[in-house]
């Protein structure tokens, strides 16, 4: 197998743009890009900018009909009406949104496709990780679903064991939704309790269907969660499940919306726990899929300070190459950052919070903290239909 890694970019995913008052400003992946570039990152993987996905990829998820609907709107706008999720407040069309869609869904795809075939170990497409989209509509500020569609391909190609794992601020409902009922994929969904956020789905006991029971994890936390017990939550089911199913193949989407300073959400996790995350997932591909590991970016809006740092992180620990956390952010970004925003960028690559400390699961459940209640719900829920002990 290859040790190459990949850096999937192309810098027309940036005209996936819902208009100038949506929170998905597409500034987030050109900011990301530029901070990539300012640590020589593009020159420590291989930066590869993949076709588009063709109909034919697109249906490895997505329902003719919706595919159809999404290229009219692309060409007429004013067509959308809602039907679809097409048109709405969170999912607006515009001008060439086929295109760009398809655009970040190639870039996915392609990546699974070099991890399978032994071209490249590691492969991240920060502009991915749209994990609303479902197979017949636009949701939640995505159109299609490229996360499901880069593990429908990895099926495709023979692949028995492909492991998801999302801790974006949201659940990752569309991925769950692809493969609800196939137990060759296991997902596992990080995120936001959903009495308190979008999509309201992601129940401890939404655990697969009846072909794949125990196949989706829900580990659903309390708002306010901060950064010693969304990383004790992480680690008190991630590895354990991933050690039990065995990937070929670990995907896993970082939204950066979990962030104390994101305006979409309610946890207050910080960059530092972020990058433990993900230095994490890179470990936990290592230790059980051979290495095999595609890293997808997701939501995340504070555009400026929040993003652009923690998607850089990703690159580089998926380069090998990480960034120290007190490491000085290059002033030539920061110029970038102000030219392009007409805002300061940050100063350094952390939130002064690391190294960050939490308390193993191994320590002891405390029944009255509501971060110990959320993962024994998981737990409780998941581990009996996998035949894992408690």
């Amino acid at each position: 197998m290859s040790g190459r890694k990949w850096l999937m970019w192309d810098e027309a995913v940036t005209r996936y743009d819902f208009g100038p008052r949506h929170p998905m400003d597409p500034v987030r992946l050109a900011l990301t890009m530029g901070l990539v570039r300012a640590y020589g990152l593009d020159r420590a993987v291989e930066v590869v900018a993949a076709k588009a996905a063709g109909d034919s990829t697109l249906r490895l998820v997505h329902r003719e009909d919706y595919v159809a609907a999404v290229r009219a709107v692309s060409e007429d706008p004013a067509r959308a009406d809602g039907t679809y999720g097409l048109g709405t407040d969170d999912d607006p069309a515009f001008s060439g949104m086929h295109e760009a869609s398809a655009l970040i869904a190639g870039q996915s795809v392609a990546a699974a496709e070099a991890l399978w075939r032994g071209e490249a170990l590691h492969a991240v497409n920060f502009a991915g990780g749209l994990h609303h989209a479902m197979p017949g509509a636009a949701s939640g500020f995505c159109v299609y679903n490229d996360a499901a569609l880069a593990i429908a391909r990895l099926l495709e190609l023979g692949a028995e064991r492909v492991a998801y794992v999302d801790v974006d601020v949201h659940h990752g409902d569309g991925v769950q939704a692809a493969f609800w009922d196939d137990p060759r994929v296991l997902t596992v969904s990080v995120h936001e309790h959903p009495r308190t956020l979008f999509p309201q789905t992601g129940w401890p006991q939404e655990t697969g269907g009846p072909a794949a029971e125990g196949s989706a994890v829900n580990l659903a936390l309390p708002a306010g969660t901060g950064d010693a017990g969304w990383l004790r939550a992480f680690h008190a089911v991630v590895p354990e499940v991933l050690a039990d199913f065995r990937p070929q193949v670990l995907v896993t989407q970082h939204g950066a919306d979990t962030h104390f300073e994101d305006p979409l959400a309610h946890l207050a996790v910080s960059l530092d726990a972020q990058r433990a995350v993900q230095e994490s997932c890179h470990d936990l591909a290592h230790a059980y899929a051979g290495g095999r590991w595609l890293a997808l970016g997701g939501g995340g809006y504070a555009v400026v300070d929040v993003v652009p740092r923690s998607w850089t992180h990703l690159v580089a620990i998926a380069a090998h190459r990480p960034i120290e956390p007190e490491t000085l952010v290059p002033q030539s970004w920061r110029d970038e950052v102000y030219a392009r925003t007409r805002q300061w960028g940050p100063a350094r690559m952390t939130d002064g919070l690391s190294p960050v400390h939490w308390r193993d699961w191994e320590s002891g459940y405390d029944p009255a903290d509501r971060t110990d209640q959320a993962v024994l719900a998981a737990r409780r829920a998941v581990y009996p239909l996998r035949g894992m002990l408690l």
